[in-house]
């Protein structure tokens, strides 16, 4: 009897297998919208906030960097507890929307407290929000197309999310140059208001939570801690990650300060130049990357990425000209534009069958704030001890030192 309940279960488990359920045009449609609206709080705020921070509340680079990065600190400490609580959730939803909430509220502390102690507190509100935002919209995705379609779907999320952002990036410098900073602030709450509205509209029955946490149905048990802090493959990526973030995470907000110098009349132009230019790069090569993942295999496309992060630094020590220094920014595109989509696609690699696929996607975005937290805390006190170039030249030599790493250690882990 019980082997006659074992081939019915195959049996019914590979007919789910051949014909998955295809989610509903407007779920898929509500998450484009969703990405379209979100942006990434460390793409297009953080550069913002450096300003304004700079401009408007004259803190020093120093103290600039603190606040900067108190997103990441938190961040990590909240990341792989909250992955397993991702992985749980039946209604991923709901996360993405309270944590979109978190991060409106928290803009508005930073815009009406000037305390500095007050902007420490909404940074790390927004730490633990952003670390439930983008595993919670991974999951999502996973959940609704499947691993077999996961790049393109992660490389159609990064594209539109970086379109979002240009739309994003060049409405807050307008308003930035021409109303004021703090206007900049109000125009992302609307964004965080339009995506909880449309995260509501994927139906919660097109995702599959089961597919959602990586597990492919079979598995009665799901992979233990022991296991996956044993696996070689994963521990190497992980520290790859932290040293991309490393030196890439701080390069946006030097440059940022940079180009303001202090000013009060400091033009948010230039500012959002830099954003734009980025991420209109990040637009095509995110698609670009969802698509070659799977021809070129991933490890190829990771190394470009910390190739891009590498010239990008050292170009930023040639000429303090602002429109040169807004024009590096296309390497910045390069490498963020491959690197979120292949985060995504290579935790995926590593946990098809596990049922980890949050946990770990949580434990290597530990990583991410670790890496970033250290870039804007010590270059922080760096500028202020050596000044931009000497901190510029040593994210150059971290970044050397990551390509290597990744090159010589981590294999490659698209199946054939």
């Amino acid at each position: 009897m019980q082997k006659l309940e074992r081939v019915v279960k195959n049996l019914l488990f590979s007919q789910h297998k051949r014909g998955k359920r295809k989610p509903k045009a407007s779920s898929i449609a509500a998450l484009d919208r969703v990405n379209l609206s979100l942006g990434d709080v460390r793409d297009v705020f953080e550069p913002y906030l450096a300003i304004f921070l700079t401009a408007d509340r004259h803190l020093n680079p120093a103290q600039v960097g603190i606040a900067l990065s108190t997103t990441s600190i938190v961040g990590i400490l909240a990341q792989t507890p909250l992955g397993a609580v991702i992985d749980a959730s039946g209604d991923k939803r709901r996360l993405i929307a309270i944590a979109t909430l978190t991060f409106a509220i928290s803009y508005m502390v930073i815009v009406h407290f000037p305390a500095f102690l007050a902007v420490i507190a909404a940074q790390g509100m927004i730490g633990i929000s952003a670390v439930i935002v983008g595993p919670a919209v991974a999951a999502t995705s996973l959940g609704l197309v499947g691993k077999e379609h996961l790049e393109e779907r992660v490389g159609r999320n990064e594209a539109l999310n970086h379109t979002g952002n240009v739309i994003a990036a060049i409405v807050a410098g307008i308003l930035g140059q021409f109303v004021g900073r703090v206007w900049i602030f109000y125009f992302f709450v609307i964004l965080c208001i339009l995506t909880i509205f449309s995260v509501f509209q994927i139906r919660k029955k097109d995702i599959d939570n089961t597919q959602a946490r990586g597990d492919e149905g079979e598995n009665t048990e799901r992979a233990s801690m022991k296991d996956l802090l044993s696996d070689r493959t994963l521990i190497i990526f992980a520290s790859s990650v932290i040293l991309f973030y490393l030196a890439n995470a701080a390069l946006l907000p030097l440059v940022s300060q940079e180009l303001t110098a202090g000013k009060q009349n400091a033009p948010s132009l230039y500012v959002s130049g830099a954003v734009i230019v980025a991420q209109l790069i990040m637009i095509p090569v995110a698609a670009w990357a969802g698509t070659t993942a799977n021809k070129w295999g991933r490890k190829p496309l990771i190394l470009i990425a910390f190739v891009a992060v590498l010239i990008r630094a050292l170009l930023y020590t040639v000429s303090r000209n602002p429109w040169f220094l807004v024009s590096v920014q296309v390497f910045d595109g390069i490498a963020s534009g491959i690197f979120t989509v292949l985060v995504v696609v290579v935790v995926a690699d590593l946990t098809e069958g596990t049922g980890r696929f949050n946990l770990v996607q949580g434990a290597i975005n530990t990583m991410i704030g670790i890496g970033a937290a250290l870039s804007n805390l010590g270059s922080g006190f760096l500028v202020k001890a050596a000044g931009y170039h000497i901190s510029f030249m040593t994210l150059a030599g971290i970044a050397a030192v990551g390509l290597g790493w990744f090159w010589l250690a981590m294999p490659e882990t698209k199946k054939s």
